[in-house]
């Protein structure tokens, strides 16, 4: 496709997206089957550019003067892949694909300098819905604009080096094709600088050293937050929450395979990768406990864990730099039920805690709504639970260097919790809580 019909195409593509708000994956995809003629570059080229453009919506409607698909769609080509004007000129008029010509106004607005982000609201600084502007606000005060921009950057590519396999040095050295260097603060963690915004991130997935297990694909921030499980070898752990299995593979890992590891989900499908992930990974002691299946199995596990570990279910909110769409797909009924999951999580998780055990409460939300919040709640009706500094986990794992025990210092919450965010750490957003049973 030439340029033309690629923009053309994007523009129709994120139209479709605000009218139906599915994800925009399936936008893609459904635009897709009725253009058999573009080629995979032409769909990583639009979901490039379509993805830039929600990432920075609210600051591109402002910077435009427009909120339309189109004027997201040209600004984004503008202020972030800085297409020249001259290309974009003549693309728009090219026929029969082009979007139409360049109204006076775009041709004005698409290199002018941007507005004073100082005097803008802090949702269009930051680039998230209006609605948001309370929690995010609650979250960071004054900082909410400076984190909301960092959540709209574009997110490095993250690995974990998986050392039931091999040594660090050697997966490491695997990835010397795809340009991963050593990531700051984890003794076990690589990391790919995030590709230009008109560039192709590689495919890890296809590269040898994957599909011998030596690494799997894992932001920072989640690998830092399976750490807070501790010092876990030989323990029996729970995965309550355990979906597709990356916190449960890295959790694996710091075992060496000792004890017994559990990973459980209420969505059965949910746990399916995890059979084919953990063989790959050499993972040799986890019982995965299907909830149509294994109840009893289950049920026999109640106040006999050493750590029950709980990847919340959540917004999302601290993904927005790899899932730009859930920010303007979320609404406040969504988020009352994630709130209700997250309850009811807590709950059932603690039943399984035995007394002098440690339950790990984790989200990629960076609301206190569903973070501190949910604690206070459950706290308040579970007396026999308290909060163990979160960051003590991490460190007894053995995988934390000094710099990241200063770089998490500086995260911690009241309560000794930990909010990572991109701002702070170039992690995605999570927060990280531990709670103590007395013995």
């Amino acid at each position: 496709m030439r340029l033309s019909g690629r923009i053309a195409a994007a523009i129709e593509v994120l139209t479709d997206f605000e009218a139906r708000r599915v994800p925009l994956k399936i936008a893609i995809a459904d635009w897709a089957r009725s253009a058999r003629y573009a080629g995979s570059k032409d769909r990583a080229w639009i979901s490039g550019v379509c993805l830039d453009a929600l990432r920075r919506r609210s600051s591109l409607a402002a910077h435009m003067g427009d909120a339309s698909p189109r004027a997201a769609i040209l600004g984004a080509l503008g202020a972030v892949w800085r297409t020249p004007i001259e290309e974009l000129a003549a693309a728009a008029v090219e026929t029969p694909h082009g979007p139409g010509a360049l109204s006076d106004g775009e041709s004005v607005r698409l290199f002018a300098p941007p507005e004073d982000d100082a005097r803008e609201p802090a949702h269009i600084a930051g680039d998230f819905p209006e609605w948001l502007t309370t929690h995010m606000t609650r979250a960071f005060g004054d900082e909410a604009a400076r984190e909301g921009r960092a959540l709209a950057e574009r997110a490095d590519i993250d690995l974990r080096l998986n050392t039931l396999k091999t040594s660090p040095d050697k997966a490491l050295a695997a990835l010397a094709s795809v340009g991963a260097e050593v990531a700051p603060f984890m003794a076990t963690a690589a990391r790919i600088a995030a590709p230009p915004a008109d560039a192709k991130a590689p495919a890890i997935t296809i590269i040898p050293a994957f599909n011998k297990g030596w690494v799997e694909v894992q932001d920072l921030g989640s690998q830092i937050a399976a750490a807070a499980a501790g010092a876990i070898k030989g323990a029996q752990v729970l995965d309550f929450c355990a979906g597709g299995g990356g916190k449960t593979l890295a959790l694996a890992a710091m075992m060496e395979n000792t004890g017994q590891l559990y990973a459980y989900d209420n969505d059965a499908r949910r746990l399916q990768p995890l059979y084919d992930r953990a063989k790959r990974a050499g993972v040799r002691n986890l019982q995965i406990v299907n909830p149509a299946t294994d109840k009893a199995a289950l049920e026999a596990l109640r106040g006999k864990m050493d750590v029950v570990f709980i990847d919340a279910p959540c917004t999302g909110s601290g993904t927005w730099r790899r899932h730009p769409d859930t920010k303007w797909r979320l609404t406040p009924e969504q988020l009352e039920r994630r709130m209700e999951e997250q309850d009811h999580a807590l709950a059932e998780a603690a039943l399984f805690v035995k007394p002098g055990g440690r339950l790990v409460y984790v989200t990629c939300s960076v609301f206190m709504e569903e973070n501190e919040d949910r604690l206070a709640a459950f706290l308040s009706a579970s007396t026999d639970f308290a909060f163990a500094p979160a960051i003590e986990g991490i460190v007894a794992s053995g995988l934390l260097s000094e710099d990241g025990r200063n770089a998490l210092a500086a995260c911690a919450t009241p309560d000794a919790a930990l909010r990572l965010t991109p701002a702070r750490v170039r992690t995605d957003g999570f927060f990280i809580a531990t709670l103590k049973r007395e013995s």
